[in-house]
C-alpha cells in the first residue's frame, strides 16, 4: 500500500491518482497543492474554469514535475460526472480518490426568515454533487488497494442554529449519503475488512489568507485554516481504511 517517496513527503499518496471536486476555491487550491506535494497526480475540477485554471497552474508550479490536471465538469449532471470518472481512470490507470470539495452558504437572521429559495441552492450544491461524485467514482475506488472518498463538513450538521436550517439539513443529508457509501465498502470488504473508505472531516468554518487580509483583527476562532484542512486530507491516506470508513473525523471540539 505504501510506495517510498522521492520527495520526502510522499508515502501512502505516492504515484496515487486522486480527483478533487470544486477545486477552484481556496480549500481545493490547498488540496491540490498539498496532494502533488505528496505525489499523488491530481485531478480537479470546479464549474469555474478560469480560478481551476490558475488553481492547477499553482501546483504545477509549487512542484515541478507534478501531473496536475484540470477539467471543467458540471456535478449538477449526473452523466458529465461519470464520464469525468470514467475518462480519469481510462486516462491515469486508477482512481484512489475522490475530495469533495464543493461548498456553498446561505443564512438568515432567525429561523422564521429561512428562505426555502436557500435550501434550493444549498441542496444542489452541497447534497446533489456529493451524490453525483459518489455514484459515479464508487466502483473506480472500489478497484483501488486504497480509495478515499472525502466529504468536508460543518459542526453545524450536528449542532444547527436557527438562521442555518437549510445549511445544517444541507450539511447534514450530505453526511448521511456519505456514510452510506462507507456502509458500502464495509459489506463488499467482507470478512478482512474495508479495502476503501468513506470518510467524513468536519469543521467548524473555514479560513485562509485572504480573508485575514480582509479582516485582519478577526480571531476566527475554532475556524480551520485551508492549509491545516490539506494536511488533514493527505492524512487520511496513512490510516487504515477499517480506521477511518463511516468515520466522522473532527478538525474542531466537537459542539
Amino acid at each position: 500500500m505504501t510506495n517510498g517517496s522521492s520527495n520526502g513527503n510522499g508515502g501512502a499518496l505516492e504515484g496515487a491518482v486522486v480527483a478533487v471536486a470544486g477545486a477552484a476555491g481556496p480549500a481545493g487550491r490547498a488540496a491540490l497543492l498539498r496532494l502533488a506535494e505528496a505525489g499523488a497526480t491530481v485531478v480537479g475540477a470546479d464549474a469555474n474554469a478560469a480560478g481551476l485554471a490558475e488553481a492547477v497552474d499553482a501546483a504545477r508550479y509549487a512542484h515541478g514535475g507534478a501531473t496536475v490536471t484540470g477539467e471543467t465538469v458540471d456535478l449538477l449532471d449526473l452523466e458529465a460526472t461519470r464520464d469525468w470518472a470514467d475518462k480519469t481512470e481510462k486516462e491515469f490507470g486508477r482512481i484512489d480518490g475522490m475530495v469533495h470539495l464543493v461548498g456553498g452558504w446561505r443564512g438568515s437572521a432567525t429561523f422564521a426568515e429561512t428562505s426555502l429559495a436557500d435550501w434550493d441552492l444549498l441542496e444542489k450544491l452541497l447534497v446533489r454533487t456529493v451524490q453525483h461524485t459518489s455514484l459515479a467514482f464508487q466502483a473506480p475506488l472500489r478497484r483501488s488497494d486504497r480509495g478515499r472518498y472525502l466529504l468536508i463538513s460543518a459542526a453545524g450538521a450536528s449542532k444547527p442554529t436557527a438562521g442555518n436550517a437549510a445549511y445544517a439539513a444541507s450539511k447534514a443529508a450530505a453526511e448521511a449519503w456519505t456514510l452510506a457509501l462507507a456502509d458500502e465498502f464495509r459489506k463488499t470488504g467482507g470478512e478482512e475488512g474495508p479495502r476503501c473508505a468513506a470518510a467524513i472531516l468536519v469543521v467548524k468554518a473555514l479560513v485562509h489568507d485572504a480573508m485575514r487580509a480582509e479582516r485582519p483583527n478577526a480571531k476566527f476562532a475554532g475556524f480551520t485554516d485551508v492549509k491545516e484542512l490539506a494536511d488533514a486530507i493527505a492524512g487520511v491516506w496513512d490510516r487504515p481504511a477499517r480506521e477511518v470508513n463511516g468515520q466522522r473525523l473532527w478538525l474542531t471540539p466537537k459542539p
